[in-house]
């Protein structure tokens, strides 16, 4: 038997997560095979387990089942009441019949440790991987990487173009690519970056043509001109004209649409004019990948910009 590690949520509608947990024989074979299977927590009860229901089956997690801690580290309170109505993954370790009712004790904890000893504990800073974003702070995201253990995507590492908040770019839910950016093994820490699979200079800027007018976001104003976001990897400057109403146009956040009136790769530079801007809500695109696990498994080194360009963005993964 061999456990697939991905984040919480990928197992719970496989025809396979549910033919085990559909049935008190199901969930035995599940013990003694050692499976991790998945189910939805539909409450926390006053003495901090969860329950979910089995197939007729209570299935209940004990708080101290509930979640995984790192060395030194106490269980708190606010992670294990979050995860009502959410899926959660675990490993059955006992049944017994209460009544007329089975009840099937279920550990996080064992699903969660099984994950990073078997890999977690195994990847190397450029490995890519899928994950799922969980929560969002002012400085990066959170995302599952495995059985619900989580990771940082620092702010910074999210795209070339800078946003203020990852909630700019990401939902809550939101299934995406990441690579690995720092393994802190005495802190049994992972940090992941994702610009590094959002494509090059060459590659963003060969999606675009001088002539064209598009669409962008306003991610910074300054005296000089507005950053505009073409694409997650890819900004351009729209100078302010004297005597127009860019300055009026142009606010942070907001759609605009901008006509590129040159693209210099010797100097990564995107010209742009300012046309007009949008003021209602536009839905986010989908980000576009240009490396995932199914094309490549691992990266040693990633440039962002063209080969000859004195300024050299880059990450060496060591």
């Amino acid at each position: 038997m061999t456990n697939t590690y991905m984040p919480e949520g990928a197992l719970l509608g496989t025809r396979e997560n549910s033919e085990y947990i559909s049935s008190v024989e199901g969930l035995e074979r599940a013990m003694n095979e050692g499976r991790i299977l998945e189910g939805t927590v539909l409450l926390c009860d006053s003495r901090m387990r969860l329950h979910l229901d089995l197939g007729g089956v209570r299935g209940i997690i004990d708080r101290e089942e509930a979640v995984w801690c790192r060395d030194g580290e106490q269980i708190k309170d606010i992670a294990v009441i979050t995860r009502v109505g959410k899926p959660v993954c675990f490993k059955v370790m006992r049944i017994a019949k209460e009544g007329e009712r089975y009840i099937a004790k279920l550990s996080r904890r064992q699903a969660q440790l099984e994950c990073m000893q078997n890999y977690l504990s195994r990847l190397r800073c450029g490995d890519i991987l899928p994950a799922v974003v969980t929560h969002m702070e002012n400085f990066g995201a959170f995302v599952d990487i495995g059985c619900g253990i989580s990771s940082l995507l620092s702010v910074d590492c999210i795209s070339v173009s800078r946003i203020s908040h990852p909630s700019d770019r990401f939902s809550v839910g939101e299934k995406i690519y990441a690579v690995v950016k720092l393994i802190d093994r005495d802190m049994q820490r992972i940090f992941v970056s994702m610009r590094e699979l959002l494509g090059t200079w060459e590659e963003n800027a060969a999606m675009f043509e001088a002539g064209q007018t598009v669409a962008g976001v306003v991610r910074s104003i300054e005296s000089y001109g507005v950053f505009i976001e073409l694409a997650p990897n890819l900004a351009g400057l729209a100078e302010i004209r004297e005597n127009t109403r860019d300055a009026q146009i142009a606010t942070v956040g907001e759609y605009v649409a901008v006509y590129i009136k040159s693209i210099i790769p010797d100097r990564m530079k995107v010209k742009l004019v300012m046309i007009d801007s949008y003021k209602g809500t536009i839905p986010p695109k989908s980000i576009r990948y240009f490396i995932t696990p199914e094309k490549t498994r691992h990266l040693d080194y990633w440039r962002y910009s063209p080969e000859g360009d004195r300024k050299i963005i880059e990450t060496v993964f060591s």
